[in-house]
């Protein structure tokens, strides 16, 4: 079987594996996980080279004989593979449970869905929780830093191992939207269709800010161990839960805040002249905190934090965005939160200009919220609406049954 650099790899039979999870290690399934070792080794945009890696994946749908109705659909900073059904960590149903079925937006009658957890995550996929060989314990800080074409990187490997050679469509929102814009960039020719959401070409320095503000937050926890906790049995809880307390805010919009919480008191009649939670908001936020921390891992949340920090298309084409998409026959829809000030709509609109001034076919959309940048995991029907009819006349136009 061939790479995407064309050498000849190893791919082994797709397994099951149950994995220790969060600070109180309990074990998930993560469900299928494909183990990839191309003759060359992978070779990191920083130059490292591993041997092999393992990504961890879910599909839904059946894969046509053609093989041509495949959607990849990536997923956010904290997501992972389970995008519908129940998760085996927290419970919880899938982060777009509604949209994953027959008849759905993601009409499982009709496409493949595929879903992996990202290179450098922590739901099965190699990255930092994952067993060094070499030293039989977490890699840790020795795991390369992974960039989102890093990611893509993989992702092309396991869609060779699936023998998919050209995808319907890839779609993502937010860190997924990059690895859906990475993907059209770099591999053209294996995708119909790019759909980014609620994202931009490049990480801006606000972004760039709150991601700093977490990373240390974990860092400074004194359990955080140089990134050695696990091996050391212990756990940086306070610290990853502090990065998620800043990150979840960035997910709001002061409407929702406004209206969810305002400034009513939580389970009290009166300010305790303490430092307790004396707010409904500050109590939410420790539970998003908390329950962050049951099924994250801290290493993890670095490394994806980084990757997402590093991209920017625009950069890599010597600051002419329209260069990232010249030459290019995917069709884009881009669809912005009016919102959502983590991924704004002139971040969508720059995109859009360039993608115009590369004489590509783009439709945009901006879809008026209140909901801010989550309103992409939320029930926001003219969202689901404008992303179901757009993938209907693609699917239409070709020849999709």
């Amino acid at each position: 079987m061939q790479d995407g650099y064309g050498e000849a790899m190893h791919v082994s039979a797709p397994y099951h594996q149950s994995i220790s999870f969060g600070a109180d290690q309990r074990r998930a399934d993560v469900g299928l996980m494909v183990d990839i070792a191309p003759v060359s080794g992978f070779a990191f945009d920083s130059g490292a080279v591993m041997e092999r890696i393992t990504l961890a994946y879910q599909t839904y749908g059946t894969l046509n004989a053609a093989r041509s109705n495949g959607i990849l659909i990536c997923h956010g900073l904290t997501g992972d593979q389970y995008i519908t059904g129940t998760h085996p960590v927290t419970g919880k149903r899938g982060w777009w449970d509604a949209l994953v079925k027959d008849g759905g937006v993601f009409d499982t009658s009709r496409y493949f869905i595929i879903v992996t957890n990202v290179l450098g995550g922590c739901m099965g996929s190699s990255g930092p929780k994952q067993i060094d060989p070499a030293t039989k314990q977490p890699y840790g800080l020795d795991f390369p830093v992974v960039t989102i074409g890093d990611m893509v990187r993989a992702q092309t490997l396991l869609m060779d191992a699936l023998g998919i050679e050209k995808l319907f469509a890839v779609i993502g929102g937010s860190m997924g939207g990059m690895l859906a814009l990475e993907w059209a960039v770099r591999y053209p020719h294996r995708l119909n269709i790019c759909a980014p959401i609620a994202t931009s070409a490049r990480h801006s320095p606000q972004n760039i800010a709150f991601h700093e503000i977490g990373r240390q937050a974990v860092m400074a926890d004194p359990n955080w161990r140089e990134g050695r906790y696990e091996a050391l049995g212990c756990f940086p809880s306070k610290g990853l839960a502090v990065a998620r307390m800043t990150a979840h805010v960035t997910y709001l919009s002061e409407t929702v805040l406004q209206q969810k919480f305002g400034r009513k008191l939580q389970n009290k009649q009166q300010l305790s002249y303490g430092f307790d939670s004396d707010f409904q908001v500050e109590s939410y936020l420790r539970h998003q905190g908390q329950a962050f921390v049951e099924r994250f891992d801290p290493n993890s949340y670095l490394y994806i934090t980084r990757a997402m920090d590093y991209f920017d298309l625009e950069a890599e084409f010597d600051g002419h965005l329209a260069r990232a998409f010249a030459a290019s026959h995917v069709r884009y829809c881009v669809i912005s939160f009016s919102s959502d000030w983590l991924f704004t709509t002139a971040d969508s609109k720059r995109m859009v200009r360039a993608m115009n001034a590369a004489g590509v076919r783009v439709s945009f959309t901006e879809i008026a919220t209140d909901k801010g940048h989550d309103a992409f995991l939320l029930d926001v029907p003219e969202f689901h609406s404008t992303l179901h009819g757009f993938l209907r006349g693609m699917a239409e136009e070709e020849g999709l049954s």
